[in-house]
């Protein structure tokens, strides 16, 4: 099966309004994929359906093939929810040692200490996670997501907030999962983000597809614009 991902005729409804309307898109095993839109147009349903949060109102979703179940060993999805939630009380280390077991890594703090000298955080791992700035929790938390390279990431705004620093650390990290084989879905309000990692994309307005393909395809079919002016043409103009 080439595709980790399958979304076939998705409906969503919440009380008598429909947010998705007979949606249909895959993501292919590998590949990254670019899950776009403005706030309310449908990502984060769409997500949390697939990951079972939600019972679809019509249609099947499937991860590897299946309805996604989290006790399922044999497939493993790493989530990163724009809304971040870490252990504030307890220390970065302890915080992610703890994680780490869970997923059974087979040496949590080995693969912790190095994750957190590769994003400059090394000096944190006794600090108490509540002492630690919003960008530095992101950082912990994306290190939870991404532990045991998981066969499928989805990660909603993982740069959100970052400077330009630690967007580009951030960027390489996911280039590195990616060249391990992960299947990437980014949700992200950076087209430049998008065009430098995607390998295809869709764009939600109003719970419905306006673009689906390659980046170039996407690209070529509204005249070569970029992605910046592609959204902009959909949304027309409209504020997020």
């Amino acid at each position: 099966m080439k595709n980790i991902v399958e979304v076939q005729n998705f409906r969503m409804e919440f009380g008598g309004k429909t947010v998705i309307k007979d949606l249909n898109f895959e993501v292919r095993r590998g590949e990254i994929f670019g899950l776009l839109g403005s706030n309310g147009s449908g990502k984060t349903t769409t997500i949390r359906a697939l990951l079972g949060f939600y019972t679809p109102t019509g249609g099947e979703l499937f991860v590897d093939g299946k309805k996604y179940q989290p006790e399922d060993a044999s497939v493993t999805v790493g989530y990163l929810p724009e809304e971040r939630g870490l252990y504030r009380k307890e220390s970065v280390i302890d915080t992610m040692v703890y994680f780490g077991e869970m997923k059974g890594i087979s040496d949590p703090r080995g693969w912790s200490m190095k994750y957190l000298d590769r994003v400059g955080l090394l000096d944190k791992f006794n600090e108490k996670v509540e002492k630690l700035s919003g960008g530095q929790q992101q950082k912990i938390q994306l290190g939870i997501t991404i532990m045991g390279n998981p066969k499928l990431l989805i990660l909603d705004e993982p740069t959100k907030g970052f400077d330009p620093m630690n967007r580009k650390l951030l960027m390489e990290i996911i280039e590195e999962l990616h060249k391990k084989g992960s299947a990437i879905i980014m949700i992200t309000h950076y087209m430049d983000e998008v065009e430098r990692l995607c390998d295809r994309a869709l764009l939600l307005k109003d719970g419905t597809a306006r673009a689906y393909g390659t980046i170039k395809e996407i690209r070529d079919e509204f005249g070569g614009k970029s992605l910046d002016e592609i959204f902009v043409k959909v949304y027309g103009g409209e504020n997020e």
